[in-house]
């Protein structure tokens, strides 16, 4: 057996007796809505029936931030995921990706972000020059997260925040 369906012209009989049920209550309904909301569903109601203000014409560009007030202040951080960046001081953004701190051969060591080193986006040439006495360097006793970054920074020329 084949049964057919065929779309009606109009709401269903179900969906105009639920329209008209919260439209008879309509007084009510807003009158709880009030009471939960502490008076921020009439608020809200008020604020868009109100006219809004005047709109500027024409082109306008913005691109969402204002400029670092300043020269960026760099500084060198070891992530706790053991990757080494030199982020902005007031922006707290990333400038430089220098390398990661991974364990080769049972030990751990700095690796410089180079082709050759497995990384996709390699250090530029001047900071890879600065820093190639670097890579490879053993981790331990003698040097931690700590003693790197300074190492790192003294490097670069980077001054004391």
């Amino acid at each position: 057996m084949v049964t057919i369906i065929s779309p009606r012209s109009g709401p269903r009989r179900e969906d105009v007796a639920a329209r008209r049920l919260i439209d008879g209550n309509r007084a009510t309904i807003e009158r709880l809505a009030d009471q939960f909301s502490n008076g921020a569903y009439s608020a809200r109601k008020a604020q868009a029936a109100a006219p809004s203000a005047p709109q500027a014409e024409g082109l306008i560009i913005s691109h969402g931030a204002a400029p670092p007030p300043g020269a960026p202040r760099p500084y060198v951080r070891v992530s706790p995921n053991k990757r080494v960046v030199v982020v902005d001081f007031e922006t707290n953004r990333q400038m430089h990706f220098l390398g990661e701190i991974r364990r080769v051969d049972g030990r751990w060591k700095f690796l410089l972000a180079t082709r050759e080193n497995g990384f996709h986006a390699a250090v530029s040439p001047e900071i890879g020059s600065r820093l190639a006495i670097l890579d490879g360097a053993a981790m331990g006793a003698g040097r931690d997260d700590a003693a790197l970054a300074a190492e790192i920074k003294t490097l670069l020329g980077y001054t004391d925040i």
